[in-house]
């Protein structure tokens, strides 16, 4: 009896830890569900990453960059006295003309103060008596001609830039109005001055110089170029 009843007991224990086995066993599989739809939830509602976009072609529009032609030109090669612009000899060959006289007065007057030393010099190491007063006249003579040749050479140089400039300012503007109609005929936008300008390096075949002057005279003659009068 004794031992049916310890049977009985031991069944019953068996029987509980059996029990608790199976619901520990259906807690176990019911977290491990949860988790597992927690997993495919939180993976259904993550944002897809972004496809790699290219990016969009850069459209031209407003922002586009124009063409472009340069050309060069020497502005030094204009005044070339045989090769240059036509009209610009002829202007400057009657703007000298004007001033001959000047530069013959001033020419004279440097020869008289040359003579003048050469006097004071030889009376000075002269043999014999030296007379000091005509030594000292002459010397007076001299610085007085000396001041004279300076006023007189500054004034001509003062005279005859302003008188450059009434002859060669037009002449200029002409020029110039010459190379934008020129750059217009041939396409050119840009025309940089290389006698301004340095440069490093420069193709022959944007050096239009040459062929600016010789169209330059073909439509400029130097038998139009009279000197303007003298206001």
């Amino acid at each position: 009896m004794r031992r049916r009843v310890i049977r009985a007991a031991a069944s019953l224990i068996l029987e509980k830890r059996s029990l608790e086995l199976s619901m520990l066993r259906n807690t176990l599989l019911a977290a491990i569900f949860l988790v597992t739809i927690a997993v495919s939830s939180g993976s259904a509602q993550r944002p897809a990453a972004p496809a790699t976009q290219q990016a969009a072609p850069v459209t031209q529009g407003s922002a586009a960059i124009p063409e472009s032609k340069i050309a060069l030109i020497y502005s030094d090669d204009f005044r070339n006295p045989k090769t240059g612009i036509a009209r610009y000899q002829a202007l400057m060959n009657g703007l000298n003309t004007e001033f001959t006289k000047t530069q013959q007065d001033l020419n004279a007057m440097a020869q008289r103060i040359q003579q003048l030393q050469d006097e004071i010099t030889k009376a000075s190491q002269a043999a014999g008596v030296i007379d000091p007063k005509s030594i000292q006249a002459k010397s007076e003579q001299l610085e007085q001609l000396k001041k004279d040749y300076q006023r007189k050479g500054e004034d001509a140089q003062a005279a005859y830039k302003r008188r450059h400039d009434e002859v060669i300012n037009p002449l200029n503007d002409d020029i110039n109005k010459a190379l934008v109609a020129y750059a217009k005929a041939h396409g050119i936008t840009v025309i940089i001055d290389a006698t301004q300008v340095p440069m490093i390096y420069v193709d022959d075949k944007v050096d239009i110089t040459r062929a600016f002057i010789n169209d330059f005279n073909s439509k400029n003659p130097a038998a139009t170029a009279a000197t303007p009068a003298r206001p």
